[in-house]
């Protein structure tokens, strides 16, 4: 059995070919080659368990996390958990993964995949609203699909937005970082714009004539009660992208403007599915919304397992 905590994961991947995993993951889920029942998700107060299982041909695993807010203020990332993978023949534990380091790397790339369909090539900027570790995640993959010149940030908490700041600057030589003062400016100076809150309230301004022909990318609304966009974005979009079938029911940016007839639920359609009719729009307004599965997970995890076998990197334990 081996162990991989996030030090090794971070020496063994390559960002680039964790996007093109997560590329022929969507492929993957469209031609329901996997098996992967609803997560289990249990909230207690503010603290949040999540199990998500999920099988193929190739891999077998189950990704466990937990979510604590209060983190925050101990000086702890909210998300913890692990992610283990089982041999396909007997069902041994053949590795166990830092959680957080998967759900991070993969979300990323998810984000990347995102822009990489529904934004123009030649867009130049990226406002990302929340600095958290997803926020720094969302930025590094977003210079490698696009090449990024200028990076916008806005936190409401101002000492979150400057350790960003500092942080894309030791990793992105060639953008320039700003700090906004609010989302009005992120958006105004932004083409692409990602958000990584979980806020129950939009983030971006409601304000038509101001997000008109910029591309959206949500990554931080998973609970029908979060919403990050406001009705004018909806009102200016002829189709929604969304990675699994079950946002529309997840997340309060879809389950909230279906049901208050912003849009049909016929105007959303899963990426990988525009993907492979070759009817992905990149003009225009467009949002991508994005809320995880377990398939991502068990993909990008198999493939760190892979590498560590590989190149003999990782904690041996004795059974």
């Amino acid at each position: 059995m081996l162990y991989l905590n996030e030090k090794d994961i971070k020496e063994l991947v390559e960002l680039k070919e964790i996007i093109q995993i997560i590329e022929g993951t969507l492929d993957i889920y469209e031609r329901k080659e996997f098996v992967m029942p609803d997560r289990i998700v249990i909230n207690n107060n503010d603290e949040l368990y999540a199990y998500m299982p999920c099988f193929t041909r190739d891999s077998k695993g189950t990704k466990i996390l937990t979510l604590f807010h209060d983190n925050i203020e101990k000086g702890l990332p909210i998300l913890q958990g692990v992610m283990l993978l089982n041999n396909t023949k007997t069902g041994k534990i053949d590795c166990i993964l830092d959680g957080a380091a998967v759900t991070a790397l993969r979300t990323g790339a998810v984000g990347a995949v995102g822009i990489k369909y529904t934004t123009e090539q030649e867009h130049r900027s990226v406002g990302v609203v929340g600095a958290g570790v997803q926020g720094f995640y969302q930025c590094i993959y977003a210079a490698i699909v696009r090449n990024i010149r200028k990076i916008n940030i806005f936190d409401i908490n101002k000492n979150k937005a400057t350790d960003l700041k500092r942080l894309l600057e030791k990793h992105l030589n060639n953008a320039e970082i700003k700090i906004c003062i609010d989302t009005k400016e992120l958006v105004k100076e932004s083409e692409i714009i990602i958000t990584t809150t979980t806020a129950t309230n939009p983030v971006i301004p409601d304000n038509k004539a101001l997000l008109k022909n910029k591309h959206f990318i949500g990554i931080g609304s998973y609970k029908p009660d979060m919403m990050e966009y406001p009705r004018s974005l909806f009102e200016l979009l002829n189709e929604v992208y969304i990675d699994v079938d079950y946002a529309k029911k997840e997340s309060g940016d879809l389950v909230i403007p279906i049901r208050e007839g912003w849009i049909s639920e016929s105007m959303i359609k899963t990426l990988g599915s525009a993907i492979k009719s070759n009817n992905v729009n990149n003009t225009g307004t467009t949002f991508y919304k994005s809320v995880g599965m377990a398939l991502f997970d068990l993909r990008v995890a198999d493939y760190i397992f892979n590498k560590a076998i590989e190149k003999n990197i990782g904690q041996k334990l004795t059974e």
